[in-house]
C-alpha cells in the first residue's frame, strides 16, 4: 500500500525532478496547496494572492522508503532557512512548507525539522512550516514533469 507526502521547497519542477530520482517514489505530481482559493490557475498563484505554495505531492512505497528519508531529501534540495523565496524565486508561493498528511507525518517532520536546527548545518534560523495537508490541486500539464519534458536540468 502506497502513502502521500507534500513538499513546498521553491519551485514545484526542480523539487519533483528530485523526488522522481528518488528510489521507492512511485508517482509525483506538482500543484498548489495551503491556500484560499479553489482549483486556482499558475497564473492566480503567482499572483500572490492565493496562499497557496507550488508543491510536489509524492506517492510512495513505505516498504522501499520511510517517511523519514522522503524529509531527508526535502531538507537537501532546497535552502530551509529562506523566507517566501528560494534563489531567485520570490513569493510566498516558493516558501518552504512540510504539509502532512497524518499525526505520524506530523511528529517525524517535527523531529526532523529539530534535528537539523540543533545540526549546526545551518547559522539561520529554519523557517519550514508544517502544516496539515488541505486540497492538492494539480497543475496545469504543461508544469508536471516540466524539467523531463524540457531537457533543462534546473527550474
Amino acid at each position: 500500500m502506497t502513502k502521500l507526502s507534500t513538499f513546498g521547497a521553491g519551485c514545484f519542477w526542480g523539487v519533483e525532478h528530485k523526488f522522481r530520482q528518488t528510489h521507492g517514489v512511485i508517482d509525483t505530481a506538482v500543484g498548489y496547496m495551503g491556500g484560499h482559493v479553489e482549483h486556482p490557475t499558475y497564473e492566480q498563484v503567482c499572483g500572490h494572492d492565493t496562499g497557496h505554495a507550488e508543491v510536489c505531492q509524492v506517492e510512495y512505497d513505505p516498504d522501499v522508503i520511510s517517511y523519514e528519508q522522503l524529509l531527508d531529501v526535502f531538507w537537501n534540495l532546497h535552502d530551509p532557512t529562506q523566507i517566501e523565496r528560494q534563489g531567485p524565486d520570490i513569493g510566498y508561493q516558493y516558501r518552504s512548507v512540510i504539509f502532512y498528511h497524518d499525526d505520524e507525518q506530523k511528529a517525524a517532520a517535527e523531529r526532523s525539522r529539530e534535528a537539523l536546527a540543533n545540526s549546526g548545518k545551518h547559522s539561520q534560523t529554519i523557517a519550514t512550516s508544517i502544516e496539515p495537508a488541505s486540497t492538492f490541486w494539480r497543475a496545469e500539464e504543461y508544469h508536471q514533469r516540466y524539467i523531463a519534458k524540457t531537457g533543462r536540468n534546473v527550474c
